[in-house]
């Protein structure tokens, strides 16, 4: 690879940064740009320019917005007493997918991870005691991933709201529609269990 110029050795570094992303895909990528006409790559840097300077967080929720608030926020038929607490942006719209949810968000923008440095701190988890201050909320539903961090986060945001008199719940964890039993790990197989309901 050292025997590509200058500029196209950093355009390969700058794509490997990107999430998910390793030296051979990036690449690939840089080729594919190099191979555009100036115009769609123009197109592409002036999309991520544009992201970059009009998205921001909602001062509400911490999920994405254009402006003050994001879209959901702004809707006037979500119910105000239900939370749901997500570590993501990318998780709003994942349970937004779904269309079963109509209350509102909470984004955290992270979990608990000690190995990281990551503490309740850089969280987003003031702001969710703010929003549960006015005494409105009835119900928080913690939407953290199910992995160590996710569960740090959600048995530390379960400890700190219980005493404020909200009900505290987690979603369920299982066996994907469609999965087969004899694939599952034990500890997805043991959640399933945990959290079986009446038929």
């Amino acid at each position: 690879m050292h025997s590509y110029p200058e500029p196209i050795l950093k355009l390969i570094s700058e794509l490997a940064n990107l999430p998910g992303i390793g030296p051979k895909t990036a690449q690939r990528l840089a080729f594919f740009l190099l191979s555009q006409n100036r115009g769609r790559v123009a197109e592409l840097a002036l999309a991520m320019l544009e992201a970059k300077d009009k998205v921001s967080y909602c001062e509400v929720c911490f999920n994405l917005a254009e402006g003050k608030k994001c879209p959901l926020c702004e809707e006037d038929n979500r119910r105000r007493d239900v939370i749901c607490v997500v570590q993501d942006p990318r998780d709003v719209a994942a349970i937004e997918r779904t269309h079963d949810f109509k209350g509102a968000y909470h984004v955290l923008h992270g979990a608990i991870s000690p190995m990281d440095g990551i503490g309740p701190e850089q969280l987003r988890v003031r702001e969710l005691l703010g929003r549960l201050a006015s005494g409105e909320v009835i119900e928080v539903i913690i939407a953290t991933n199910p992995n160590i961090e996710g569960e740090a986060t959600a048995l530390y945001l379960a400890r700190l709201l219980k005493p404020i008199g909200v009900k505290v719940t987690r979603i369920a964890h299982g066996l994907p529609v469609g999965g087969d039993l004899e694939y599952a790990d034990e500890l997805t197989l043991a959640r399933a269990l945990e959290n079986r309901r009446e038929m």
